[in-house]
């Protein structure tokens, strides 16, 4: 495949294995940082998602977007399928369609579940970097699905951590993930029986789970814990109780998304514990140095994260220019 293929209307396809191989978390991490800081200084353009309701508590959703007004635009089309996980399958099916910013013509289509996945995780390890005490050594992931894995990979990247313990539903599958992460990362790896146990010595906690009520609660959290509050991206399941909600120093990935559809901001403020003004801004703004993060060791930091297109189009656009370079990923003629 060479640039003249693209340029003659051939579109590049590159499915999951080429995503998981090339999109490395040390690729992707700087990547979303910039994404997010373009997104907070408006450069990088997004609306909100659109959610399709389906049966037995499936999604469909479209997220367009663009990196800037002269750069790459595109859209992201998922369904959500929470049964597959349970079937050993990837719960997300979808895909990335990026345009070219001079011509308008589709140029490339990526599987957007493995992008979300290794996004998703980098954009934690982000906040974390940001938000997180310098010292932060124990990790707490609360879930073992598709984003578990990911989330430890990611933030090691960004912090020495030294142990990590894990909560889900299933001791007995709690228990094979750690003993699969242990073995993978090189990191003592422990499952916790509960949630207290998971977190009570935590530095920094992770709720990447499919949890319809919330399984983590103020009264749980250590002071100085810095949490990425991961699971539920749209109204309606909540992972975290809204007085840890009122209790955290809270960002947004992008903070018109969560007034609208972040779940947990939105309960805490129709039980009147918050308003619009506890979402203090975007991570991109205390990555660009315009927001405070952090202001004290005992601080409780929180980073909602619903998920943004821009995340998505970056790593897609890093994609595409090196499959173009490099002569990888299949050419489709349109």
């Amino acid at each position: 495949m060479s640039g003249e293929d693209t340029a003659a209307g051939a579109m590049i396809v590159l499915d999951r294995d080429t995503v998981r191989a090339r999109l490395t978390y040390a690729v992707c991490i700087p990547l979303v940082r910039e994404a997010m800081i373009a997104l907070s200084h408006g450069e990088a353009v997004q609306v909100l998602r659109q959610i399709v309701p389906l049966a037995a508590g499936r999604a469909f959703g479209s997220m367009p977007g663009a990196l800037a007004s002269d750069k790459a635009f595109g859209v992201k089309v998922v369904s959500v399928f929470p049964e597959r996980f349970a079937q050993g399958r990837s719960s997300h099916q979808g895909l990335v369609m990026l345009f070219d910013p001079d011509s308008g013509a589709p140029v490339c289509l990526i599987e957007a579940g493995e992008v979300t996945a290794i996004r998703t995780a980098a954009a934690s390890a982000v906040a974390t970097d940001a938000l997180a005490r310098p010292e932060a050594s124990r990790l707490a992931i609360l879930g073992y699905g598709e984003q578990a894995r990911g989330h430890i990979a990611a933030l090691l990247q960004v912090r020495a951590f030294d142990r990590c313990a894990v909560w889900g539903r299933s001791a007995e599958r709690a228990q094979a993930f750690a003993r699969a992460a242990e073995a993978e990362f090189g990191l003592p790896v422990r499952a916790a029986a509960t949630v207290d146990e998971a977190v009570a010595d935590a530095d920094v906690i992770c709720t990447v789970t499919a949890a319809a009520e919330p399984i983590l609660h103020a009264a749980q959290v250590p002071d100085g814990c810095h949490l990425n509050v991961v699971g539920s991206s749209r109204a309606g399941p909540a992972e975290i109780d809204g007085a840890l909600t009122a209790r955290a120093r809270f960002f947004a990935d992008h903070r018109p998304s969560v007034l609208a559809q972040g779940a947990e901001f939105l309960r805490a403020k129709a039980a009147g514990l918050v308003g619009d003004d506890h979402v203090l801004g975007e991570i991109g703004q205390v990555l660009a140095g315009g927001l405070p993060g952090r202001r004290s060791p005992d601080e409780v930091t929180l980073y909602k994260s619903l998920g943004s297109v821009v995340q998505d189009l970056a790593a897609g656009w890093w994609l595409f220019r090196q499959a173009s370079e490099q002569g990888f990923g299949q050419a489709v003629s349109l």
